[in-house]
């Protein structure tokens, strides 16, 4: 069907066009229209306009598949065996060793570059910028997108002094979201990109999708604007593509991905044992994870599909809580206790071919919400892929265990609620940062109780506490403070 255009109807007609509301018709979407009496030339335009660029067959798909996939029968998962994890217990001092220096080694050879999924808001920490600008409290006030734009910084030096060779440059993809792009890129702008090159900086925005209310039909935001919300972090691999960022990536020799999201204060970014277990493994994907710390945690947990089926990812909302909350009985731990934290390597001809294949399934995820429209907060579903998504499609997965005290702090909710607030993370990067130092030979005094404060240590220092003896050893430092060169 040739689409409309603005210019092909009279906008001051009392009637819609015809062949755009038989068209609605089909897929039960006519009330679209029904405030259409109400509305300017201009409202009539912009409607019009917002109706033909939505694939109404696609999203009608969408949402029967997603519909139909909710909730998982108990037969249908398996724990992740034991055996198949790296965890941090039966890690040797000569496995760490083996796996950083290649790491370091393929970094330095421009093999890897990092893509970061920052296109949240950030709404729930009561901000009304993006979540990476957001400053949890830091003795530097350092951004989240600071101090992982000065933790590649870091890697760049340590991989260029480790293999000898010229200037080491890690690309940094972004991918944002139309609610996100122009505040982020301003964000890079003004401040200097962090003491990055700007052209290894590269922007690139998620789609949006449609809210649906429960009978399916779409819900108004205003009487001529489609309520939507971004389509969820699994965008990234269809993003990527449509960007023509994975021929950009092949045109730079890069052969991994580092993948990650944007509100986790303790990210390594670029991790160098990460990327050389990833290689050594010699698999298409990777995780870090960490073990569930309780049944009820908001956490998605590694499964097994079926009887020896692939590794995915069930979010916790879709996870029955018998299962949740189950024990085995070998271990005394909980039988799905592999938590993804959205720390993820991929080959790139692994993001090619999800790429290629992903939306072919067109399975989201429906999260229920109540939807700001035309009639008030109306109850309904934002659609939206995971990044996870991609695990099932992938020959071989390896998990790999981190420490929660080391890698994951994440940043969700304001300060005063129960969990992963900018203070918890905060609290947790100063207290590992104050072992760093005392590690390294030097002393903290405090003028309160050492549990609730610490001491920051710039990334530009240090990556992982490498390298601190000459700025710590045999100095005392007042807690909490800022640790640079």
């Amino acid at each position: 069907m040739k689409e409309l255009t603005p210019q092909s109807f009279d906008s001051t007609s009392l009637s819609p066009p015809q062949a755009l509301l038989e068209r609605l018709k089909d897929y039960g979407q006519e009330d679209t229209l029904c405030l259409w009496e109400e509305l300017s030339p201009e409202e009539r335009e912009l409607l019009v306009r917002d109706l033909e660029s939505t694939d109404l067959p696609r999203i009608n798909r969408i949402f029967r598949c997603s519909l139909q996939f909710q909730g998982l029968p108990a037969a249908a998962i398996e724990p992740v065996p034991e055996g198949s994890v790296s965890t941090v217990e039966e890690r040797t001092l000569e496995d760490r060793e083996k796996w950083w220096k290649l790491g370091l080694k393929a970094i330095s050879e421009g093999k890897l570059a990092v893509v970061l999924l920052a296109g949240g808001q950030g709404t729930r920490l009561g901000s009304s910028e993006p979540k990476g600008c957001f400053n949890i409290g830091l003795p530097s006030g350092k951004s989240l997108f600071q101090l992982q734009a000065e933790r590649i910084l870091c890697m760049q030096r340590l991989a260029t002094q480790s293999n000898d060779v010229g200037f080491v440059q890690i690309h940094w993809y972004i991918m944002t979201s139309s609610f996100t792009d122009d505040a982020i890129r301003k964000f890079f702008e003004s401040h200097k990109y962090f003491g990055l090159e700007a052209d290894q900086v590269s922007f690139f925005q998620q789609g949006t999708i449609p809210c649906i209310s429960k009978d399916g039909r779409f819900i108004m935001e205003t009487p001529y604007k489609v309520a939507k919300s971004p389509d969820g972090n699994g965008a990234v691999y269809t993003a990527l593509k449509y960007s023509r960022f994975l021929e950009d990536m092949a045109s730079r020799g890069v052969k991994y991905v580092d993948c990650y999201g944007v509100d986790n204060a303790l990210v390594r970014v670029a991790d160098p044992t990460f990327l050389g277990y990833f290689i050594d493994k010699g698999v298409a994907s990777a995780a870090k994870v960490v073990r569930k710390a309780y049944p009820q945690e908001k956490v998605g947990v590694f499964v097994r599909r079926g009887k020896g089926g692939p590794l995915s990812v069930v979010e916790y909302s879709e996870l029955d809580q018998s299962l949740a909350s189950a024990i085995n009985q070998g271990t005394g731990r909980l039988r799905f206790c592999w938590s993804n934290v959205c720390l993820h390597m991929f080959t790139l001809d692994f993001l090619n071919q999800v790429a290629n294949g992903l939306e072919k399934d067109s399975i989201y995820h429906l999260a229920e919400k109540k939807i700001p429209s035309v009639h008030g907060h109306t109850d309904g579903y934002k659609l939206e892929q995971f990044v996870f998504d991609a695990f099932p499609y992938a020959s071989s997965t390896a998990l790999f265990e981190v420490l929660r005290d080391e890698e994951f702090a994440p940043v969700k909710n304001a300060n005063g609620s129960n969990y992963d607030t900018p203070d918890s993370a905060k609290l947790l990067m100063l207290r590992l940062h104050a072992r760093w130092v005392v590690a390294a030979g030097g002393f903290l005094t405090h003028s309160v109780p050492l549990y609730s404060t610490g001491v920051e240590v710039s990334p530009l220092c240090s990556y992982t506490g490498e390298n601190l003896e000459a700025i710590c050893r045999g100095r005392t430092f007042h807690a909490p403070c800022e640790i640079t060169f």
